[in-house]
């Protein structure tokens, strides 16, 4: 088939299940799915979702881990024509509640219990009245009123109640321009923004990665990175299915667990952040393992240096090591190094554009810079977003009238077309690979009744890079100390949006239009300085 036959995920798993066969395409200790089966399996949760009366065009959620279920479960909100919307399981029950209400999600798979906390559980305080059906990938569903909360298994079982028929009818009106998905990203205006892309530039992009990766059939792909991201999802195992690989899901990333599917599994495919890397290559025992599986790695999301592109070629063995750079808002691809790509190229670049993608390097006005030049990344393709989900105004801002997407990064262009990467958004700062947006995190703040205002910024921290540091002020005649105030944020949002410093102070800096600057914090945090006299400061726990 051509590339134009494969632009929807009901297509590319259908011609998985031709092609394939037996093959096998997802793997856990639970069990295997041959390409076959996860067509089958893939069709029997669309024909269920239909019984549910979910429609073309609806949400659909998933808030759970790197489970076979979750793939089953996307491939059938994509097959019934419905758009899928995933959670990141490191939410807590507020914040998966929020993204709920904003997509308007009908209908919600989440797993059970993971690291300790129920999700049904987190969710029961905060359900929007719009989610009408929760189902629950492992253990008992949560007990609800209207009793339409189910399991994995009862909810499988509703697929009876729509003919093969009426599914194929429904796959039918699936093409190319169908919204495929919504993902939920953190903007500069702390509110969460949903990204909306179809089928056909997601595969098209799915499959020229692929390619430039050099994924084969015969790969193994363990995917550590959680498939709420796009470096998990589409370069993920939508990529494997592409090329026909087998995709080994991983729950949570441990060096010595990873290390050990390596050797067992002979993983071949590992792409992951540098921390997984540098986590690998420090294991004591690292030598007397049986690493000659692995052939490719794809990382990027932080600064890397050329020697550890080195150790992972002669250390783990890799032939292909590849960094790349892309958004939400660009179906999570623009840039790659390619194959042959020096070790200085790799390290210090993200390299250059995908075919049918363009990237320029803008000035204020929007003029392309030279060659060498800083300045603003746009990028223009098939690639770029739909827009923002019911955000028109963003959607606008976000893209102008020739189509560029304007990126908030900076950085410049060699001349060869290779992508340096120079700054990031304004504010923005990364907790161990984590984007985290303070206006996000400072509105969530904002829900506990004892906070008048509260300012964050990112702080440098040697072992994750950057951590933020909120500066607080209280409302009129209430009290609440930095320890009370940061395990309440450990219980209402994800882990590494939770300040690891919290400092009380009786006002902030602001300018004469009341701008809070942030410069004035970032300085005192810098010198050590108290910007008040009556502060109180925590070290979180990380």
């Amino acid at each position: 088939m051509t590339l134009n036959h494969i632009l929807t995920t009901p297509a590319l798993i259908a011609r998985g299940a031709a092609r394939f066969g037996t093959r096998t395409a997802i793997e856990t200790a639970q069990g295997n799915l041959s390409y076959a089966q996860l067509d089958a399996a893939r069709i029997e949760a669309a024909r269920a979702l239909m019984s549910c009366g979910i429609q073309p065009g609806e949400r659909v959620a998933i808030w759970a881990p790197n489970v076979a279920e979750w793939i089953v479960a996307a491939l059938a909100i994509h097959s019934a024509g419905a758009a899928l919307v995933p959670i990141n399981t490191r939410m807590k029950g507020l914040e998966a509640a929020a993204i709920l209400e904003d997509s308007g999600a009908r209908l919600l798979f989440c797993c059970g219990t993971f690291l300790g906390d129920s999700y049904p559980a987190m969710l029961a305080a905060h359900r929007p009245a719009g989610l009408e059906r929760v189902v629950v990938f492992d253990g008992a569903a949560a007990e609800s009123s209207d009793g339409r909360d189910e399991t994995w298994d009862a909810f499988l079982m509703r697929a009876a109640g729509t003919s093969m028929e009426a599914f194929r009818t429904r796959e039918a009106t699936v093409r190319p321009d169908t919204l495929m998905d919504i993902m939920f990203t953190s903007g500069t205006t702390g509110r969460p923004k949903g990204v909306m892309t179809t089928h056909g530039q997601n595969l098209h992009a799915v499959h020229d990665w692929a390619q430039i990766a050099t994924l084969r059939e015969s790969d193994r792909y363990l995917i550590v990175n959680p498939f709420f991201h796009a470096f998990g999802y589409k370069a993920g195992w939508l990529a494997a299915f592409a090329s026909g690989a087998t995709v080994l899901p991983h729950l949570v990333f441990n060096p010595e667990r990873v290390l050990e599917r390596i050797v067992r599994d002979r993983v071949s495919v590992l792409p992951g952040p540098p921390t997984l890397y540098h986590a690998l290559l420090d294991m004591p025992d690292l030598a007397a393992r049986d690493l000659s599986s692995l052939r490719v790695a794809v990382t990027g999301a932080a600064a890397i240096a050329p020697s550890l592109i080195e150790r992972m070629r002669a250390q783990l063995g890799f032939e292909t090591v590849l960094t790349g750079y892309g958004l939400t808002e660009s179906c999570g691809f623009a840039a790659l190094c390619r194959s042959g790509d020096d070790a200085e190229t790799i390290a210090y670049t993200s390299g250059r554009a995908m075919p049918g993608v363009e990237i320029r390097i803008a000035d204020s006005s929007g003029d392309a810079l030279p060659s060498g030049q800083t300045g603003e990344i746009l990028i223009r393709g098939y690639n770029v977003m739909q827009g923002y989900f019911g955000q028109q105004d963003a959607s606008s801002e976000a893209v102008d009238d020739e189509g560029w997407l304007h990126t908030g990064d900076l950085g410049t262009l060699d001349e060869r077309g290779y992508l340096r990467i120079t700054d990031r958004i304004k504010d923005m700062f990364i907790v161990g690979g984590f984007n985290c947006y303070p206006a996000e995190i400072e509105r969530l703040f904002s829900a506990h009744p004892a906070v008048a205002q509260v300012a964050l910024v990112g702080v440098p921290d040697a072992r994750l890079g950057e951590v933020g540091h909120a500066y607080v002020v209280l409302r009129s005649g209430e009290h609440a100390s930095a320890e009370e105030l940061t395990d309440w944020a450990r219980k209402n949002m994800a882990n590494y949006k939770v300040p690891r410093h919290l400092t009380l102070v009786d006002q902030l800096p602001v300018s004469a239009a009341g701008k809070v600057l942030k410069y004035r914090l970032r300085e005192a945090v810098r010198s050590d300085e108290k910007i008040h006299e009556n502060t109180a400061e925590n070290t979180a726990a990380s």
